[in-house]
């Protein structure tokens, strides 16, 4: 009886992810002043295997590309993602209630549970029986304007330029003084659920009108 094998055929798309897969690779070897030499040592494979999956002279085996991810620093999903750009541009999110419109400037959240956002705030702090607390810190940096810092029972301007940090669990909001204000915040997994909008995700803490 004699055996047949059947060669699956590599669609575009695999070729595409394929040749990725190893300019990721060479990139992140050489972003790290490694030769092939040093990191053959750390991936326990040899320099000649190495060369050939950084040019394409050889097919990378899933065996291979484990110890490279761990290697390189980098996650084995890290390393063969595709080339997904559907989603570059950061559209705005508005929350006319409480006159904010808010960038998120990060896609997924990082190992330390924080997140940057832009915000632009028309409204002023709200009175001090509004204000909302929350676990943990705030900061946030003043782009343009002038922002109004409303921390218990102070109100504290803080102008272009210039930066606040707090603790949340004071009774606080932010907003804008004699105009518009642009602010860069940065903000935990508890703020995030109290200050940016709805669509962010969890549902808002209350009725809290903080620019964060």
């Amino acid at each position: 009886m004699r055996l047949t094998h059947t060669l699956l055929r590599m669609t575009q798309d695999d070729v595409d992810i394929d040749a990725l897969v190893r300019r990721r690779i060479r990139a992140l070897r050489l972003s790290r002043g490694w030769s092939l030499d040093n990191l053959a040592a750390r991936s326990f494979l040899s320099p000649s295997t190495l060369s050939r999956i950084e040019t394409g002279s050889r097919r990378i085996a899933l065996d291979q590309l484990v110890p490279l991810a761990r290697a390189l620093g980098t996650t084995l999903d890290q390393l063969v993602e595709g080339p997904n750009d559907d989603d570059v541009v950061i559209h705005p999110e508005r929350d006319e209630r409480r006159g904010m419109t808010v960038w998120t400037l990060d896609r997924e959240r990082n190992p330390f549970d924080m997140t940057v956002a832009r915000m632009r705030i028309t409204e002023p702090a709200p009175a001090t029986d509004e204000l909302g607390v929350h676990a943990g810190r705030d900061w946030f940096m003043v782009l343009s304007g002038t922002a109004e810092l409303r921390l218990g029972d102070r109100l504290i301007l803080v102008e272009a330029g210039h930066a606040a940090e707090y603790s949340t669990m004071i009774p606080h909001a932010v907003g804008a003084h004699g105009g518009p204000v642009e602010v860069l915040l940065l903000l935990s997994q508890d703020a995030q659920r109290t200050h940016l909008p709805r669509a962010q995700g969890a549902p808002p803490a209350g009725d809290e009108r903080s620019g964060q």
